[in-house]
Formats: structure tokens, C-alpha cells, sequence
């Protein structure tokens, strides 16, 4: 039994979170593994994978019981995360995407908006998270989408860019500016905005370097009059959501990259037990050794970073902000990194489509770009330390 394996049996799981993750992993193995370099050379959305996903009733998982889910722990969560990523990145960011969107709802929704809204994600609904736009990213408070109110409604006008799901999703949680707010910060508002809605269009979907079943698309409101009854929370209050929804995403985001990266260490051990040169197995050499034992700490590492902060925000932990930011930095870096030694590791074919670490590179570079570049959770954790 490796260090990985030991690990993953430590994971603070109870019976009915550790069958369902065993669920996860059989569909993983059995369907998503095998579809998933057709998906990525065909670019089409993996709606088969989506099908299953909603057979096993995954999304119910972190939806509260009364609002017609079968909420399991934060912890177990972010292990079906990791597993549907470790078969296929697209399907795993796309399926990650609900619990980004959704959590804030949770979060901050009334109770006529929870019962109203969602069941429909529960039963297997598609939610994306709306904040980019052309002249905001990882600073949001330059977003220029306005919310204004009119009697019983809000019109929405503006636009957002590099969103997921953005071209698929039933339900958006949608950031924007509050009209008659002033300031950049303080007129941050969110709201639920619905499928369906006239004035909304999709503009545009990116062709990606890596991802390429997952859509990512460039969306536009046009005057579409939204019920204020979707508002989350009040208005203004956007910038507070929008902080708490990351803290959680992030972790998320970090459990995708290590479902990456295990792929493609995976891939590369089995490689170099097998492969040999000048009479010698690869893994025999001793500066392979040295590499592999430098990738295994990284990840061991990050993993079981990830499993504490799983199990902090699973005991009712509220403040874990730079513990979130140095985890989606470490574990998407070592992605970026163990996907690229992979490639190496395997030489020439490594560079081939035939080897799915070429596939697992070319995904693992977006997670240091999304929810905060890296460089911004560099300075997040270093301006901690400032001192008063």
C-alpha cells in the first residue's frame, strides 16, 4: 500500500459519504476515464457524464435535506471532486461548478428562495457562477454589469466573460452593480438569475487550451427583468458574498487540481516501473528517484492540506480565508508542475495524444488562472502578515 493509499483511507469519512465515494470512483473508472480524450478532442459537452453524475444524485450532496437534497460533509464533497477530476478535468470542473454557484444561495437565500430554487439544482439542474467580465477579473470590483431596480423587478444590462457552464446552465449567480449605490465596493449585489429569461443571450464560447469539453462562455443581458425576489440577501451586500462563496470555491478548486495531478503521478510511476534504458528501468535511476520523491512530497503535502481544511470547515470553522488561498496556490501549482515532469517522465510519447498526461498538462495550466490567479494568492497570504 502507497503513502497515497494510507491517505486516502485517513480521509475523515462516515459509512454512507465512503459508499457513495466508492460510487463515484466505479463511474469514474467505468465511464468518465474511458470517454473522456474523445471528449477532449471533440470539444463537445459531456452530457452523458452529466446524465450519470445525476443517476448518482451528486448534486443532493450539498443541498441542505429540507430543500430537497441529502447533504453529506464539505469534506466528502471535495473527495468526489478530486475523483470525477482524476478521469476527466471537464467533467469535474463542470460538476464542481454547481456547489461555486449554488453555495452562496445556501449561504444567504431566504427561505422562500431556498425552497424555490434549490430542488431544481438537487434534481440535477446545471448552475454556473457569473462574475467575470472584460474589464474585471481577479478584481472584481471593476465589474460593470448594473442592477436596477424597478418596482417589483430588477433590469439587468452588461456583460460577463470566461464563464462556466455559462451556455448550459439552468440557474447563474450572477454579481453586478446596485444603480443607486455609488462606489465600487459598496454596490456589489448578487442575484439568482433563471434560464429562460428574455434579454439573455450567449455570445460566445472560448476554444480553450485545455478543458475543452467543459464550455466556457461570454454571455450578455439585455434589459431582462429579473423578479427582486431573486435578490440574495440586500443590496450592496454582493462584495460579502462573493468573498465567503471563494473561500470555499477555492478548496474546491484545489481538490480539482489534485484529481489532476494524481493522474498524471499515477501515469508516470506506472511509466518508469516499465519503461527501460540502457538495461536499466527508468524509476531504477537515481535521479528519477530524486524527481519522484520531490512530486510525491509535493503531493502528499497538498492532499493532506486539503483534507485538514475539509475537516476545519466541516467542524463549523468560519475564518479560513488564507488557509483557502495558500491551498488553491500550492495544490494548482504542484498540478502544473507534476502534470509537466509526467510529460518529461514519459519522453516523446509524453508529447502525444495517446498518453493523457499531453491532456492533463494542457488542464492543469487553467488552475492557476481561475477563482484568483496565483499571483493574487501570493500576495493574499503575504499581506497577512502585515503588521498593524
Amino acid at each position: 500500500m502507497t503513502i497515497f493509499q494510507q491517505l486516502d483511507d485517513s480521509i475523515d469519512l462516515n459509512e454512507d459519504e465512503r459508499q457513495l465515494l466508492e460510487s463515484v470512483r466505479s463511474l469514474a473508472e467505468k465511464q468518465i476515464k474511458p470517454s473522456a480524450a474523445a471528449y477532449d478532442l471533440s470539444g463537445a459537452f459531456p452530457w452523458d457524464n452529466i446524465r450519470a453524475i445525476n443517476q448518482l444524485g451528486l448534486n443532493a450532496m450539498f443541498i441542505p435535506d429540507q430543500y430537497g437534497g441529502a447533504q453529506l460533509s464539505y469534506t466528502s464533497y471535495l473527495a468526489c471532486v478530486r475523483e470525477i477530476s482524476k478521469a476527466c478535468a471537464s467533467t469535474g470542473i463542470i460538476w464542481a461548478t454547481n456547489f461555486h454557484a449554488i453555495k452562496p444561495l445556501i449561504d444567504f437565500g431566504n427561505e422562500e428562495q431556498k425552497n424555490r430554487l434549490l430542488p431544481r439544482i438537487s434534481q440535477g439542474g446545471i448552475a454556473s457562477l457569473a462574475i467575470t467580465e472584460p474589464q474585471a477579473g481577479s478584481d472584481a470590483t471593476g465589474m460593470r454589469l448594473s442592477f436596477t431596480p424597478q418596482g417589483e423587478h430588477i433590469v439587468v444590462n452588461g456583460s460577463k466573460i470566461f464563464i462556466s457552464n455559462g451556455d448550459v446552465a439552468d440557474m447563474y449567480l450572477l454579481f453586478g452593480k446596485w444603480s443607486e449605490i455609488p462606489g465600487s465596493k459598496e454596490a456589489i449585489s448578487a442575484l439568482v438569475f433563471e434560464k429562460g429569461t428574455p434579454g439573455f443571450s450567449v455570445t460566445g464560447l472560448e476554444k480553450k487550451m485545455g478543458h475543452r469539453a467543459a464550455s466556457t462562455a461570454a454571455i450578455s443581458f439585455d434589459q431582462c427583468r429579473v423578479p427582486r425576489a431573486n435578490l440574495l440577501s440586500h443590496p450592496g451586500d454582493g462584495l460579502r458574498i462573493l468573498l465567503s462563496s471563494l473561500n470555499k470555491s477555492r478548496p474546491s478548486v484545489a481538490a480539482h487540481a489534485l484529481g489532476i495531478a494524481r493522474a498524471a503521478f499515477d501515469d508516470a510511476v506506472d511509466y518508469i516501473n516499465e519503461r527501460k534504458q540502457s538495461g536499466k528501468r527508468i524509476i531504477d535511476f537515481q535521479g528519477i528517484q530524486f524527481l519522484l520523491g520531490d512530486l510525491a512530497s509535493e503531493l502528499f503535502l497538498c492532499e493532506n492540506m486539503l483534507w485538514t481544511l475539509g475537516r476545519m470547515v466541516d467542524q463549523g470553522a468560519t475564518d479560513f480565508g488564507i488557509q483557502a488561498s495558500m491551498l488553491k496556490l500550492r495544490a494548482t501549482d504542484a498540478a502544473m508542475k507534476i502534470t509537466s515532469e509526467a510529460v518529461s517522465l514519459l519522453g516523446g510519447y509524453g508529447y502525444c495524444q495517446d498518453y493523457r498526461v499531453e491532456r492533463l498538462m494542457r488542464d492543469a495550466k487553467i488552475t492557476q488562472i481561475w477563482e484568483g490567479t496565483n499571483h493574487i494568492h501570493r500576495q493574499l497570504a503575504g499581506r497577512h502578515f502585515i503588521k498593524k
